[in-house]
């Protein structure tokens, strides 16, 4: 499991000349990022005495960037596992007509998931984006700058997912499928823009 390497070996991994860990592994590892920058924002923020009026949010805030930091945590690997579903679909045979109508539904099959599983990162991680204006809001300022840095590894996550979902539709022939998630996949990118830009530009003014 590549959840399981060191920092150190995760890295040397993604450079190999092995495809996988790939983009949708590293969309997913960047919106864990992002919200264990939250997580922290939040518990920097409980416990202080300017903050008493918030404890409760943060707490709540904590708990749920901990929830989604071990939900994309999961997708770091399911992402690779997806795409060498695929991998494994294009080697089945295709010696007789039965044969290459097996292995065409099943390459179609497997594109889907290797295109679902990074569609969800990029809800979840623009859904972690609400919650990382919130914390930025009203935690403590003195870590307003990693908030910030959290926003920004929430939109890389979003749009980097969504890259990989793109990169999949295209060999998907099921035309309403692809039609609808190309047009959710163009909605969680603009809104993912949108709210990174929101929030630093707000806090470009205190800074």
């Amino acid at each position: 499991m590549l959840v399981k390497l060191s920092v150190k070996d995760f890295l040397a991994k993604t450079a190999g000349s092995d495809p996988v860990p790939g983009g949708g592994s590293i969309a997913a590892l960047n919106a864990a990022i992002a919200s264990a920058l939250a997580e922290m924002v939040a518990n920097l923020t409980i416990g202080k005495k300017k903050y008493e009026d918030k404890e409760d949010l943060m707490r709540r805030i904590a708990s749920s960037a901990n929830n989604y930091m071990a939900s994309f945590v999961r997708d770091i690997d399911a992402d690779s596992e997806a795409y060498n579903k695929v991998f494994e679909a294009f080697k089945l045979p295709k010696e007789t007509g039965e044969d290459k109508a097996v292995r065409a539904k099943e390459i179609q099959a497997a594109t889907k998931q290797a295109a679902e599983i990074p569609m969800e990162v990029a809800r979840k991680a623009l859904d972690m984006m609400d919650i990382i204006a919130m914390v930025a809001e009203n935690g403590n300022q003195n870590a307003v700058t990693d908030a910030c840095v959290s926003m920004m590894a929430a939109r890389t996550a979003v749009l980097g997912a969504l890259l990989n979902v793109k990169i999949n539709l295209s060999s998907i022939k099921d035309i309403e499928y692809v039609a609808l998630m190309t047009q959710e996949a163009n909605y969680l990118e603009q809104e993912a823009i949108a709210k990174e830009r929101e929030l630093l530009d707000k806090v470009s003014k205190i800074l």
